[in-house]
């Protein structure tokens, strides 16, 4: 579709379309309709008035470093990619807290303050997220709980760069942990979310009604990310009327993912987050080969073909969705 039919459908109610663009968070988010609020070419943080950065600047939403054998040299990397943020998430206390660690010890702007130095352009900013897979389930979640409790006490969450809980939820396919367990799990999680203000980053695979009724019961976190979407049509229309963002991965390049690439197509520009969940689901033509945040770069501008954008325009776009959707800020 082009450009132009592309809008036209978002404008005039694509069956992705938020209702009337409410969310969950009690106000009016902006729809992305006819026309993104930044130009070709103009970077995020330009185009809300700040210093300028190159362009085509990109967020990975979801990322896993703790396994890295040179998390730092993967950093730099991505910063040379044109990577400016990655979120690291965490699937459980270890890892946690490693995404914990990396996001302090890597961030251009942890780094900059150490040294009295503006941070602005000098490299990539690392958050981390807490919380528990539920394929670990079944190991409970009090460590995840301890931890938090820890970083509270010490710096806070904000200054540990904790932005979210999870990634946590359901997965009904490999059943790593039993049913019942799975869904008290996620519940407690969707219960700290709420209580400390952060985002939620939802894992679901065939479990998607029992998702909602817990998101339902708990009530859904003001800022929620539903983690490498892969759901279809109906599974997306429920997601976007409960305000939440779609996150997708290196399957939009896959040659059977065509349904996926529908669900795209439609999305509303601003519900929409790009990811790697490296070193997992490496995109085309890369296949085969470990995953790593510079390829967030290959989602976005798939997504940019097929939603006729620029890249610049899918970058920046994503680039303050990430801002929304974690509150990172700026």
């Amino acid at each position: 579709m082009d450009e132009t039919g592309d809008q036209n459908v978002q404008a005039k109610g694509s069956w992705l379309r938020r209702r009337g663009g409410r969310s969950s968070q009690g106000g009016e988010r902006e729809v992305a309709g006819t026309e993104p609020s930044v130009k070709l070419g103009q970077s995020p943080a330009s185009a809300s008035g700040g210093a300028s950065l190159p362009t085509a600047i990109w967020t990975d939403s979801h990322c896993h470093l703790q396994d890295d054998p040179d998390p730092a040299g993967t950093v730099a990397a991505a910063r040379q990619a044109r990577v400016g943020r990655m979120v690291c998430v965490g699937t459980d206390e270890t890892s946690s807290r490693r995404a914990v660690a990396l996001a302090n010890e890597l961030s251009a702007s942890r780094a900059a303050a150490d040294s009295g130095l503006s941070a602005l352009g000098r490299g990539a900013e690392l958050w981390a997220t807490v919380g528990l897979h539920p394929h670990d389930s079944k190991v409970g979640l009090d460590t995840v709980l301890e931890l938090l409790d820890e970083l509270i006490a010490a710096d806070g969450l904000r200054r540990s760069r904790v932005v979210a809980i999870g990634e946590c939820g359901l997965d009904f396919h490999y059943d790593s942990s039993p049913r019942d367990v799975q869904r008290d799990v996620f519940a407690a999680q969707v219960a700290q979310a709420n209580k400390h203000n952060l985002a939620l980053v939802i894992h679901t695979r065939e479990a998607w009604e029992e998702t909602f009724s817990i998101l339902e019961q708990e009530g859904v976190p003001r800022r929620t990310i539903f983690h490498c979407f892969t759901g279809g049509e109906q599974e997306a229309k429920k997601c976007l009327r409960i305000g939440a963002f779609l996150s997708f991965s290196g399957i939009v390049t896959f040659a059977n993912a065509e349904e996926l690439r529908q669900v795209v197509l439609h999305c509303p520009l601003d519900s929409l987050l790009i990811e790697t969940d490296s070193p997992f689901l490496t995109p085309v033509p890369h296949r085969g080969r470990r995953n790593n945040p510079s390829n967030v770069a290959l989602v976005g501008n798939a997504i940019g073909e097929l939603k006729a954008f620029e890249p610049e325009v899918l970058a920046a776009v994503t680039w303050m969705n990430a801002d929304k959707a974690f509150g990172l800020g700026g």
